[in-house]
């Protein structure tokens, strides 16, 4: 029951810090002269580093079983974005874009899991 608890909680810290850096990035792309192809990439990047931050925040008190949990926190994330994206957009569907998404995103979790259990 704790160890589903901390995977939640891992995912809502990964959700929550993803809503912050994309309204950081939303207003950095309003208001200066960074181009739209740099979107697909940041977005990325940002939901790499959330999944790793919340994974890793998540497991440090768990001990054991870091790559599991980690991957996941990871899992459910995308799951959660996956089914989101597709209610809102019904044209919605899995493309390469999508694909290295949820590579980099189980991988993150992987190693946030890994990085929260060495955590001392």
């Amino acid at each position: 029951m704790e160890n589903t608890k901390n995977i939640f909680k891992g995912v809502g810290i990964s959700i929550i810090l993803t809503m912050i850096l994309l309204l950081i990035f939303s207003i950095v792309l309003a208001y200066t002269d960074v181009g739209e192809n740099t979107i697909t990439p940041v977005i990325i990047i940002i939901t790499a580093i959330s999944i790793l931050f919340g994974s890793s925040i998540s497991t440090r008190h768990i001990k054991k079983n870091g790559m599991l949990n980690g991957g996941l926190i990871g899992g459910i994330y995308l799951l959660l974005l996956y089914t989101i994206s597709s209610l809102l957009n019904w044209k919605f569907g899995l493309n390469l874009q999508s694909i290295i998404m949820i590579v980099i995103g189980s991988i993150f979790g992987i190693l946030g899991g890994i990085i929260g259990v060495n955590i001392k």
